[in-house]
């Protein structure tokens, strides 16, 4: 059996449930509210968690923007409902309930549109991060598209 090594930074217990739950509009988005789970604080600002929901009544304002995160780890859960992004690279991807994704540290990213009830798990290293908006990437054809074009030449 392996032996458990103890972490090199020891964090507080933390525990949050739902019936204490207080969503806060102050976060990133003004179409979102935000419900820390504790993470932050139990860590000392080592890792993040939150919970992210559409804002009710508030709609979705266009997107985003192109936009990149300076961060080490960022995950997404989606708990419910659906959102839509494209990214650098991959294109458009529809996230719904039970979609989980990895967001590489820099991924340019845009959100396209969500649900109404979109609720989100957001797991972030660390969990004070830097937003920066960018220019949207080159298109980039698919390699097939460019072989076949190449073909028939």
């Amino acid at each position: 059996m392996a032996k458990v090594q103890p972490a090199e930074h020891k964090a507080d217990f933390s525990v949050s449930h739902l019936r204490d739950a207080v969503f806060e509009s102050a976060g990133l988005r003004a179409f979102f509210e935000y419900r820390d789970l504790g993470i932050e604080a139990a860590t000392g600002g080592r890792v993040g968690a939150h919970v992210i929901r559409a804002k009710p009544g508030a709609g979705h304002d266009g997107g985003t923007g192109w936009h990149r995160h300076a961060l080490d780890l960022q995950l997404v859960y989606i708990l419910k409902g659906w959102i839509r992004f494209d990214y650098e690279g991959v294109g458009e991807v529809l996230l719904e309930a039970g979609a989980f994704v990895h967001q590489p540290p820099g991924i340019r990213h845009v959100e396209i549109d969500h649900s109404d009830d979109v609720e989100i798990l957001e797991i972030t290293l660390p969990a004070d991060f830097g937003t920066e908006t960018s220019e949207a990437p080159e298109v980039v054809e698919a390699v097939g598209a460019m072989a076949a074009g190449a073909a028939g030449e």
